[in-house]
């Protein structure tokens, strides 16, 4: 019980050792929200997600609305199970930097929300997805039981 007296004296925890595991978390949460926000476009019916992003201005809405949905499932998919994860937070990552641009300046949303909802999710959902993506799907992955 030394180490909660002086965290970095002789009987501390090595805590560097356990790096890799620090990524585990992030790839859970993270996986588990695009997942569940892909679903969640497809089953409350796509076409109401195309008739969004056609009221926003984008092009073909219906075709986007669909590769969105899709990337967010796929893409939560293969970060949750650990899966080529650098190349799926990559997409993720993209995407929701599309997401907060939309949210600040097509709805001009404010970075906390208040009255609306802001799109501080969406930038930190971009900085987790990068980490993902830098950092890899860690030790409890199928990318580490494949390789």
């Amino acid at each position: 019980m030394d180490w909660l007296v002086d965290p970095f004296g002789p009987g501390a925890l090595d805590w560097g050792q356990h790096l890799e595991w620090a990524l585990l978390p992030l790839r859970l949460v993270l996986g588990f929200i695009m997942f569940d926000s892909g679903r969640g476009k497809w089953a409350r019916g796509i076409s109401g997600t195309g008739e969004w992003f056609r009221g926003l201005g984008f092009p073909a809405p219906q075709a986007l609305a669909r590769f969105v949905a899709t990337v967010e499932v796929v893409g939560g998919t293969l970060i949750f199970v650990g899966f080529i994860v650098h190349y799926a937070a990559l997409f993720v990552a993209v995407n929701m930097t599309a997401a907060a641009l939309t949210q600040k300046f097509r709805l001009r949303a404010p970075f906390q929300g208040g009255d609306v909802q802001g799109y501080e999710l969406d930038v930190l959902l971009v900085a987790g997805a990068l980490t993902l993506a830098i950092g890899g799907a860690g030790p409890a992955s199928l990318d580490a039981l494949l390789r």
